[in-house]
C-alpha cells in the first residue's frame, strides 16, 4: 500500500467517477482502475461497487474515507516540516567568476546559501566538491571530469566569447583571432584546454604566455604586442577597457563556454538537491548550436 494509492482512493471517492477522477490526477483512466484493485486487495476489502454506470463507496469505503484523509494530511504535515529543516540547511557553493545575480533569491526557501568567498580555478572548484569541501560549485567542466571525480553537472549559463582588439566593432572569424595560452597550468588549466582545442578546430593562432595576461592590464598589453583581435576568456575582470579597444564578436564559429552547477553523484542531502532543482529548473542560454563551438567533450554539446 502505497500513499499515491491512497490519494487515488480519496479522488475517486470525492468524484465518484473513475474518468474524473483520473483527469483529476492526470493518469490514465486504466491505470487508475489498477491501481484501486490493488488497493483493495492490499487492503483486504473492496473500497468501491461499480457498474458501467454509477460509482458508490462501500460501507469499508465510508469508514476508510476519513482516516485516509486524515493519514494523509499527516504525511503532508511531515512534508512540510521535512521541507522547513531543509531550508535552513547550509548548501555551500562555491564558484570561478560568475554567478547568477539572483542566486540567493532563488535557493531561497530550500536551503540556507553560503556562498564560499574563495574564487578558485573551475578544475579546483569541482575537486572541492569531489572531496566534500563544498556542495556545490559553478564551474566549466569536461564530460571526461564529471565522469572521473563521480559527479554530476547540469547547464546554468553560457557565455558567447568575443575578441578585442584597436578599431572597429565588426565581427570577426575566428581563424583570425589569437588565444593566450599560460605557462601556469594550475591556475588556468580549464582555460588552456578550452583554448588550444578552439584553436585546432578554427584555425586561430595559439600565442603561448608566461605572465597570466590572460585577464587585466596584462592581456591589453598582448593586444598592443601582437596587434591581432584576441580572444577574451570568460573571467570576469573590472579592468576598463582601453581608449581604442573594442570588442568584437567572433564568428564562423561562436566560441560558448559554459558554466555548470557541479554536485556529487550520490548527492542525497534534500537541501542541496533542491538548490539544484531551483536553479537549474528554467535555464536558458542565448547561443545557436548551428553556428557555435563548445569542445567536444563539452557535457551540454547537445544542449
Amino acid at each position: 500500500m502505497e500513499l499515491r494509492q491512497l490519494r487515488y482512493f480519496v479522488a475517486v471517492a470525492e468524484e465518484l467517477n473513475f474518468g474524473r477522477a483520473a483527469a483529476r490526477l492526470h493518469i490514465a483512466g486504466p491505470s487508475l482502475s489498477q491501481q484501486i484493485k490493488s488497493l483493495e486487495r492490499d487492503l483486504g476489502v473492496r473500497l468501491f461497487e461499480r457498474d458501467r454506470r454509477t460509482v458508490t463507496l462501500t460501507a469499508h469505503g465510508e469508514t476508510l474515507l476519513p482516516q485516509t484523509r486524515a493519514l494523509l494530511e499527516q504525511a503532508d504535515a511531515l512534508r512540510r516540516t521535512a521541507r522547513g529543516f531543509a531550508a535552513s540547511e547550509p548548501v555551500r557553493l562555491g564558484y570561478v567568476s560568475w554567478r547568477p545575480p539572483d542566486l540567493a533569491e532563488r535557493v531561497s526557501g530550500v536551503a540556507q546559501l553560503l556562498v564560499d568567498t574563495w574564487v578558485m580555478p573551475s578544475h579546483t572548484q569541482a575537486a572541492r566538491v569531489a572531496d566534500g569541501s563544498i556542495d556545490l560549485a559553478i564551474c566549466w567542466v569536461r564530460a571526461t571530469d564529471l565522469a572521473e571525480q563521480e559527479l554530476s553537472g547540469r547547464l546554468l549559463g553560457a557565455d558567447r566569447l568575443f575578441a578585442v582588439s584597436a578599431g572597429d566593432e565588426t565581427p570577426v572569424r575566428a581563424r583570425d583571432t589569437v588565444v593566450l595560452v599560460d605557462a601556469d597550468t594550475e591556475a588556468w588549466a580549464s582555460w588552456n584546454i578550452y583554448a588550444v582545442e578552439f584553436a585546432r578546430a578554427t584555425g586561430a593562432a595559439v600565442e603561448r604566455i608566461e605572465d597570466h595576461g590572460i585577464t587585466g592590464p596584462g592581456f591589453f598589453d598582448h593586444v598592443r604586442r601582437l596587434g591581432r583581435p584576441i580572444v577574451s576568456s570568460p573571467k570576469r575582470d573590472a579592468t576598463p577597457l582601453p581608449r581604442g579597444f573594442v570588442r568584437r564578436p567572433v564568428i564562423d564559429p561562436v566560441p560558448v563556454w559554459t558554466w555548470a552547477l557541479v554536485a556529487r553523484q550520490d548527492e542525497s542531502r534534500p537541501a542541496v538537491l533542491a538548490a539544484v532543482d531551483v536553479l537549474t529548473r528554467d535555464v536558458k542560454v542565448d547561443f545557436d548550436p548551428a553556428t557555435s563551438w563548445l569542445p567536444a567533450d563539452d557535457p551540454f554539446h547537445q544542449a
